[in-house]
């Protein structure tokens, strides 16, 4: 039953030169079974989310990779949600993993204020600043700073 998904979701994409979409399924399809050696729900929700990104109109990337060999079955019955999605996620996910550290490594209403400090950005001299020793002990602090009127960030030792 499931390969016939598989089927329906790689037949509009077959074209000469590579693996049957059949054959393609039934490697997806016997690689997931052979993680975990039964159909339960764990192999379902497998097969589903697989189901659903090569279905994905916005991943033509994995889709094409796996039709032509350069993803083969076995590495995308293992590949994790980060791993399938398609790059505009990707992208959107690394955005939010460098806010997120750097919010964690400054936060905005803390500091010293200064004008001794110009901002690279707006070119204006409202900054506030941290000291944080992120290094060993022999090494000079590193200084993080918040532009107060346009929000840029930066750092240096």
């Amino acid at each position: 039953i499931l390969i016939h998904y598989y089927f329906v979701v790689i037949s509009k994409f077959h074209t000469a030169g590579c693996a049957s979409p059949e054959d393609l399924a039934e490697e997806l399809e016997e690689a997931i079974f052979q993680e975990f050696k039964n159909t339960d729900m764990r192999y379902k929700n497998r097969v589903r989310s697989r189901i659903a990104n090569l279905k994905d109109a916005k991943n033509p990337t994995l889709r094409t990779n796996f039709r032509i060999g350069a993803i083969t079955a076995s590495r995308l019955a293992v590949m994790t949600a980060e791993e399938m999605a398609n790059d505009e996620v990707k992208q959107l996910r690394e955005k939010f993993a460098k806010e997120a550290i750097n919010d964690a490594q400054l936060a905005t209403v803390q500091g010293t204020k200064t004008d001794l400090l110009k901002c690279g950005k707006c070119k204006k001299r409202n900054c506030t600043y941290n000291q944080i020793q992120t290094r060993s002990a022999d090494e000079p602090m590193t200084t993080f700073v918040l532009c107060n009127e346009c929000g840029n960030r930066w750092k240096f030792c």
